[in-house]
């Protein structure tokens, strides 16, 4: 029987803090969203709110320029285009809102470069396939279904009913950590370390709200590089639920209200306060 750890409210508290006088946006983590795509515009919109949202200090996307012009419609404040190498960036997010039988040679190049670099990767979606041999500290984001095609993928087989011991034997044949969503979310690390987070609502169960969390996800990351990145997508797991109940409208109980993702991704502000009160 694998040993699970309950997060909790006050474990979250340790990863938020707010700004000082002395903090610049550089301070506060910087993430670049290699998101999206023509058919799925919006899973990058939907990212890069989030992790502005969750208090990243400086944001860039990088992808298709009839994508990035729905970010800047949306957040005029992130920088756009190619990194070419000069700026700082404390964490990246890729996949969200892609699909890996459409991606080109060239796309795969861009993304294995990512994998293979020294920041933290938040690994979602449709580049789930290419964790394999990533050397980067990395973290990966499959709901219940793209759970099972990785598991074929790297010919890992489980119980369906132990899903926390899934989640341990993925985390250690990828050598990376897991966080596998669900209504008890579930994050494995290589080191044996697994966490359930239960803190949100049936309502989060819309389309883009994975897409969110992926941004939530990596502004935490870049926010606390010197944590281990299986308590830092717990947290990241628990504000977005609390997220979700507050956009639910289930802070102080009831039984809610139907939401959308975008929904969840202003609610953000609002979960980290109750998270720093």
């Amino acid at each position: 029987m694998v040993e699970v750890r309950e997060w909790t409210r006050g474990d979250t508290a340790r990863f938020f803090r707010p700004p000082t006088v002395d903090d610049d946006k550089y301070a506060r983590g910087v993430v670049a969203l290699r998101t999206g795509s023509s058919a799925y515009p919006g899973a990058a919109v939907l990212g890069v709110e989030a992790a502005w949202r969750a208090g990243a200090g400086f944001v860039r996307y990088v992808g298709a320029a009839r994508v990035a012009d729905a970010v800047l419609a949306r957040r005029p404040e992130t920088v756009t285009g190619a990194d070419a190498g000069r700026s700082r960036v404390d964490a990246w997010v890729i996949g969200s809102g892609t699909d890996p039988t459409h991606r080109g040679e060239a796309e795969s190049r861009a993304l294995r470069e990512i994998l293979s670099g020294s920041a933290a990767v938040v690994i979602d979606a449709g580049a789930l396939d290419l964790a394999e041999g990533a050397t980067a500290p990395f973290l990966v984001t499959p709901h219940a279904r793209e759970f099972a095609r990785l598991q074929g993928r790297l010919g890992v087989s489980s119980t369906e009913e132990d899903r926390a011991q899934a989640a341990r034997q993925m985390a250690d044949t990828l050598g990376g950590t897991v966080l596998l969503k669900g209504a008890r979310t579930l994050i494995a690390a290589p080191d044996g370390t697994v966490i359930a987070v239960e803190a949100g609502t049936g309502w989060l169960a819309t389309a883009g709200t994975g897409d969110v969390l992926a941004g939530v996800l990596g502004a935490m990351l870049a926010a606390n590089p010197e944590t281990p990145i299986a308590e830092v997508a717990a947290a990241g797991a628990w504000v977005h639920g609390h997220a979700g109940r507050i956009a639910a409208g289930m802070r102080d109980g009831g039984a809610g209200h139907p939401i959308v993702a975008m929904d969840v991704a202003e609610a953000l502000p609002l979960a980290i306060a109750d998270v720093l009160a």
